[in-house]
């Protein structure tokens, strides 16, 4: 079992963009960047205004996720976090190591992004950390022979939480609690890439078109409470979303996915809507466009559920794996 965090110490916000892992030497076993597939990732730093005065630096914002390594989330100013959320919106997924939060701080800390949802309603077991219905809990363990939280030990898929929703979150945060000796990463694909490295004709023909996310089935395939299964994407519960959105921050397009499973384009036959999509997805879940998080205790990790997808990998079903997720309210429907 894993052991309780030391608080760590409160630093100048340091981004650094993730690049590819080298393996480890013997003397640092503990490295743990995110594989980042792309060749070309630069190393920009950005300063928190409060520790310059000057305001924060540019940001590489080709670069997708990024570290901010040496930082204390419970002790940040107003100037930090507006660095943070630019540095979020530039890099789409942010890692935060060596936290040491209760659920109360990772409430505080995730309010400060906007509303909070509270956890949905899951397959099994408890639906959310006691008292705290903002807390989600991702978990395989069993206890008293209840689950402690949802999506077990198997493969989640990718996805965009929630999408099936009109109003789907705008935010998620993932904070690791316990984790696996191996497996259990989570992975992360830009679908700003994904959209603009489209070949020409399927990108002009994926303008306009609309895409049936489904309501039924969560990301790790379990049946959603309450749901009454079909195996027809144009009568299972969900909702219309454009197929190319405009995120509604930095304003440049990108796909919007949610689940393949069930996914039906509005007003093609179910072959046609799924030659579509499968060359779409193909396309947007392809190595060169996305990268994995080994994670480590006390990593918390944020990411835009507007332009992101993000899956993960199966791990031992006799390991412990806990993690507290949050998620934070979308303004609006996705929009072209």
């Amino acid at each position: 079992m894993t052991t309780a965090l030391s608080n760590p110490p409160a630093r100048p916000i340091g981004v650094t963009p993730n690049r590819p892992i080298q393996p480890p030497d013997a003397a640092s076993p503990n490295v743990t960047s995110p594989t980042v597939t792309s060749p070309a990732v630069t190393s920009p730093t950005v300063t928190s205004p409060s520790a310059t005065g000057r305001g924060a630096q540019p940001l590489g914002a080709t670069s997708f996720g990024a570290t901010i390594p040496r930082l204390d989330l419970r002790a940040i100013t107003d100037a930090d976090f507006a660095a943070i959320h630019q540095a979020w919106i530039d890099h789409q997924v942010l890692v935060f190591p060596a936290q040491a939060l209760t659920d109360a701080d990772l409430i505080a800390f995730s309010r400060r992004f906007g509303e909070l949802d509270h956890a949905p309603v899951q397959e099994n077991g408890q639906r959310f950390a006691s008292g705290m219905p903002e807390i989600y809990v991702v978990s395989n363990v069993i206890e008293n022979g209840e689950a402690i939280g949802s999506l077990g030990a198997g493969e989640a898929v990718w996805h965009t939480d929630m999408s099936y929703l009109p109003s789907p979150p705008k935010a998620s945060m993932l904070f690791a609690l316990e984790i696996p000796p191996t497996g259990g990463d989570t992975w992360f694909c830009n679908m700003y890439a994904a959209f603009e490295s489209l070949p020409p004709d399927l990108r002009q023909h994926a303008l306009g078109l609309r895409v049936k996310h489904d309501g039924t089935y969560n990301s790790g395939g379990y049946l959603r409470q309450g749901v009454t299964p079909t195996d027809d994407p144009r009568q299972a519960p969900g909702t219309l979303h454009p197929l190319v959105c405009t995120h509604p921050e930095s304003h440049r397009r990108m796909l919007y996915l949610g689940r393949r499973r069930m996914a039906w384009i509005d007003g093609l036959s179910l072959p046609e809507s799924g030659a579509v999509l499968d060359e779409i997805w193909a396309h947007a879940t392809r190595t060169e466009i996305s990268f994995a998080h080994h994670w480590q205790v006390g990593d918390l990790v944020l990411w835009d559920n507007r332009c992101t997808m993000h899956r993960r990998d199966p791990f031992e079903a006799t390991s412990r794996r806990v993690m507290h997720r949050t998620q934070i309210k979308g303004a609006a429907p996705p929009a072209a």
